[in-house]
């Protein structure tokens, strides 16, 4: 098996920095050392098969987005990245793992859907993947089915309380299936939005002819939002579930979860890079139909209103515990242009995949973040939250050897045309630039990019079996 030293780095955690060399055998990681460390007397450097210079650079964990849709089915087309493009991608931006929705409509069987994803991803990953389960309706086979998933590793379900037809679970069935997660150890995440509160407003607006991109934000307000996350933290108090929130963008939905884990709950939120940075007047009240490329569930905030400031406080403090992307591209031609005359009809979604990681480093650039809570974040409590630390989210020895080499004096310009590898026709990124560059990136051990180069391959990626979140208290 192969040997790499990665020598004259930072090895940056979630609980400080060590000036220590990286030792790599094979797929795992072997040792931390001393820089100069000698084997028999002989310099390390000369008896490893390669060296990977990160002198002035950090080493971090490869980043776990936990919240991606490769070729997710939705509004009548389909999200734009393959699990080809979409892993690879993520390589690009120091992503080294993902975890993908299984998604189950009304009329399918929930393990027959795992098995489709399965069949979707299997060869195709340049990353390490794994899989959380959607249930859209919960009968008796879907509570059977998630005993027999916990098994297989998908140890977390989400539901919906929006989307009706679609997604779209009522409170009773919300409150079986978190009564089996509570009973199986279940993670159950919850897309928290009042749907009925939505539907009435989507019409409402339509009628007024108020059909721009921007009134999707205006449809689902942020009062949706908090009383939705009231609620399923009410089930899950009821029920002893933990409960982890998804893509949080109210500051009155954070207010919520923070009251809940000061109450002891095992209570998360996790929030996504664009409501950090981006706005619904800035974003999504752009001219014309261009508000369309930043259509997403849950809506932009107002930046008047200060949400994102919060969001940024919030993961300061760890009231939200984590960040992913919720990563769903679609074009805007054939795709995004489907709502034209009509927002309701705008599929929702942006892709980020590959941007995270920079992003957020951009947040310890203008001190928003500290350096390790950044690491925390993005790749240590994802591995924790959706049991995978030990082997992932760590660089310790025995733990995969999931390596990013970050260089803080690197520069990132972020555009179509300069570092853009989602299979989307523009960018929600564009024009951002990052104080910071992704230099080399080692999935279990293999160098998958390198000094601008991408040097991985379809099928490398293998199926992360998960054990139950270990991030409870």
């Amino acid at each position: 098996m192969a040997t790499t030293l990665i020598s004259g780095g930072t090895v940056v955690s979630s609980t400080g920095r060590r000036e220590v060399d990286v030792l790599v055998d094979g797929e795992r990681i072997a040792a931390l050392l001393e820089p100069g460390s000698t084997v028999l007397g002989s310099d390390l450097r000369s008896t490893v098969d390669s060296v990977i210079d990160a002198s002035g650079k950090y080493v971090i964990p490869g980043g776990i987005d936990a919240h991606t849709h490769m070729e997710m089915p939705f509004g009548g087309t389909f999200a734009s990245d393959t699990f080809e493009t979409g892993t690879r991608a993520a390589a690009w931006g120091g992503t080294t793992s993902i975890v993908d929705f299984v998604v189950q409509y009304p009329d399918q069987g929930v393990l027959d859907q795992y098995h489709a994803w399965h069949e979707k991803a299997a060869g195709n990953c340049a990353i390490d993947y794994g899989f959380h389960q959607i249930l859209s309706d919960v009968q008796d086979s879907s509570l059977s089915a998630m005993d027999e998933l916990v098994n297989e590793g998908v140890t977390s379900f989400k539901l919906f309380m929006a989307y009706k037809g679609v997604f779209l679970s009522d409170d009773g069935q919300i409150l079986r299936a978190f009564q089996k997660g509570a009973s199986n150890g279940a993670m159950m995440m919850m897309h928290a939005e009042n749907g009925a509160m939505i539907d009435v407003l989507v019409q409402q607006l339509i009628a007024e002819g108020k059909t721009d991109p921007y009134y999707h934000g205006i449809s689902r307000p942020w009062q949706a939002e908090e009383e939705a996350t009231h609620r399923a933290i009410m089930i899950a108090d009821l029920t002893g579930a933990p409960l982890y929130v998804v893509h949080v963008s109210a500051k009155q939905a954070v207010e919520q979860i923070t009251a809940a884990r000061d109450r002891g709950m095992n209570v998360f939120g996790e929030t996504c890079p664009q409501y950090l940075y981006l706005s619904l007047e800035e974003q999504l009240g752009a001219p014309g139909f261009e508000g369309a490329k930043w259509v997403c569930s849950t809506p932009l905030r107002s930046r008047a209103e200060g949400h994102q400031d919060h969001m940024w406080r919030s993961l300061r403090t760890n009231d939200i515990q984590m960040v992913s992307t919720d990563h769903c591209p679609f074009c805007m031609k054939d795709q995004k242009d489907m709502g034209i005359g009509d927002f309701s009809k705008i599929p929702n979604g942006i892709g980020s995949v590959e941007h995270r990681m920079d992003l957020l480093y951009q947040g310890v650039v203008e001190g928003r973040l500290s350096l390790e809570r950044w690491v925390e974040i993005t790749s240590t409590t994802p591995a924790r939250m959706f049991g995978m630390y030990g082997r992932k989210g760590v660089i310790e020895p025995g733990a995969d050897a999931d390596v990013v080499v970050y260089d803080p004096n690197g520069h990132t310009s972020i555009g179509l045309g300069k570092t853009h590898h989602m299979n989307m026709d523009y960018s929600a990124w564009e024009g951002f630039e990052i104080d910071g560059h992704v230099d080399t990136v080692l999935s279990r051990g293999t160098v998958v990019v390198d000094d601008g180069e991408y040097r991985g391959r379809a099928g490398h990626g293998r199926y992360i079996k998960r054990g139950l979140s270990q991030y409870l208290v």
